[in-house]
């Protein structure tokens, strides 16, 4: 999936306190994984997050090998905006 990288922190940033906790225990990864999924730099991370960035417009263009967090981050979204 191709995505900017302003888009992501958007989402990010629209995320509830706690969720890149709530995903990464849903997804059974590192919370630091999470957060560089998210464009964090938390070098201690363990395991690829498969995030390439390539800078230009809007932050550069992201492409994410695996969307299950991005996913997971979604329906925390639509379930907040539906309650």
């Amino acid at each position: 999936m191709v995505i900017t990288f302003n888009e992501l922190r958007r989402i990010k940033d629209r995320l509830p306190s706690g969720s890149s906790q709530r995903i990464a225990d849903e997804l059974g990864v590192d919370v630091t994984a999470v957060r560089n999924y998210f464009g964090g730099k938390h070098l201690d991370a363990t395991g690829s997050v498969g995030f390439h960035l390539e800078k230009g417009p809007d932050g550069g263009i992201v492409t994410l090998d695996d969307t299950a967090i991005l996913d997971a981050a979604m329906r925390i979204l639509n379930t907040e905006e539906s309650n």
